[in-house]
């Protein structure tokens, strides 16, 4: 059944009226939380489902895997091998397409350890992110691991945002996201909200850049080697705001989160710790390069470096849109590309996979989470909600339309 919420607290956070008053902006009085939510009625995701999904004339979207419970990170393999996390049972899973015909045969449990969620290879060694441990182990020839050792095990507390995500840049450096306890609020340990840079023995760890309540996708463009990010917006702001930021992250840039958000907007719940003005704190802030749809809930991110695709998609970007929950009408719940000009700067959104949603929007069958791109440049995509590995790739023709039912 459809259920749909309205939430208000409307006097629930006042803020002094006087428009002198240190760090309130006048437009901020009074301040109103409010916002809805809603969820899609959830429906299996059949053949004839899969095959309605929409992409660009040439691409083809079809089950890569299934029946794999609740599919999270993804990592891909040299070989194509696929590991794919599941963080409520904690386990590790492999996946092999042994032929080769876009279709996986093989489907292996090979780690598990409490609340494992992002995955990075490198060197023949798979690294694992659970809440506060990180854990490493060697790929053995048949794509089995090793016993699981741990690095770290004092990684900041969860709170709201629990879900590590790690990559290695190409600076050869291990990056990990650690989202915000909160929906917003002011950080007791200054590695919360943050992205940090680790070291794969286990020594030491820093802070990369801060004020990012909860960027699961990151990557670097391949040419210009820049890294960049979404961020979740926060909740709670009404079903326009926050939007999701699309942030260049760099390094000791502070990202604004929980004092500013989206394109410069004081958050009066929350005036800057430093003591500054909102309007001084924003100065030194890192404002996000483009926006979108609030609530859309951004997980994955991806550069196209491959040859598989048309040139016109040439180191461009693809995200995947889990879905919102606290908006009246759903957005997310999609795949979209990132338009990057020849000088490697972020253009536009646009959809590229789309057909999640269905029944107008109030039935779904299926939340795009992680997404990577495997060696013949095809993209595989993670749904945790129907336990599906989508493969999103370019045959050079239209896909056949499913013929209907009689």
């Amino acid at each position: 059944m459809l259920s749909k919420l309205t939430f208000s607290l409307a006097a629930t956070l006042l803020i002094a009226c006087s428009a002198t008053a240190q760090n309130v902006p006048p437009e901020a009085t009074p301040f109103r939380m409010t916002g809805n939510i809603y969820l899609p009625k959830k429906l299996p995701a059949t053949p004839e489902r899969i095959s309605s999904l929409k992409a660009p004339a040439g691409f083809t979207v079809s089950a890569y895997a299934q029946g794999l419970d609740m599919p999270r990170m993804l990592a891909v393999a040299p070989n194509g091998d696929v590991y794919v996390s599941n963080r409520v049972k904690g386990t590790v899973t492999l996946i092999r397409d042994a032929n080769q015909d876009g279709k996986a045969e093989v489907m292996q449990q090979v780690a598990q350890k409490p609340h494992l969620h992002g995955l990075a290879l490198k060197d023949g060694k798979l690294y694992m992110a659970a809440i506060r441990e990180l854990y490493v182990a060697d790929v053995k020839p048949d794509g089995s691991l090793s016993e699981p050792k741990m690095l770290y095990q004092d990684l900041p507390d969860a709170g709201q945002h629990a879900n590590r995500t790690l990559q290695f840049g190409p600076d050869g450096q291990l990056y990990l996201s650690v989202g915000s306890t909160c929906n917003a609020c002011d950080e007791d340990n200054p590695e919360n909200a943050t992205l940090l840079q680790i070291k794969t023995d286990g020594s030491g760890r820093r802070v990369y850049a801060r004020g990012l309540r909860n960027t699961i996708g990151f990557d670097w463009h391949p040419t210009t080697r820049q890294l960049y990010g979404l961020d979740h917006g926060i909740d709670w702001l009404g079903d326009e705001d926050q939007q999701e930021e699309f942030n260049q992250i760099k390094e000791g840039g502070h990202y604004g989160w929980p004092s500013i958000i989206a394109d410069g907007k004081p958050y009066p719940a929350n005036k800057p710790k430093s003591g500054d003005s909102y309007a001084q704190f924003d100065a030194k802030a890192v404002r996000p390069l483009l926006l979108y749809k609030a609530h859309s809930a951004p997980l994955g991110l991806v550069f196209n470096r491959g040859q598989q695709f048309p040139a016109e998609f040439r180191h461009d970007a693809f995200v995947t849109m889990h879905g919102s929950w606290n908006r009246a009408q759903p957005s997310g719940y999609k795949i979209v590309r990132v338009r990057f000009n020849e000088q490697g700067q972020p253009q536009q959104f646009e959809d590229f996979v789309t057909g999640w949603l269905v029944e107008n929007d109030k039935s779904e069958f299926g939340r795009p989470c992680s997404i990577v791109q495997a060696p013949d440049g095809s993209l595989l995509v993670s749904d945790d909600d129907n336990g599906v590995i989508y493969r999103v790739a370019y045959t050079g023709r239209e896909a056949k339309k499913p013929k209907k039912s009689s």
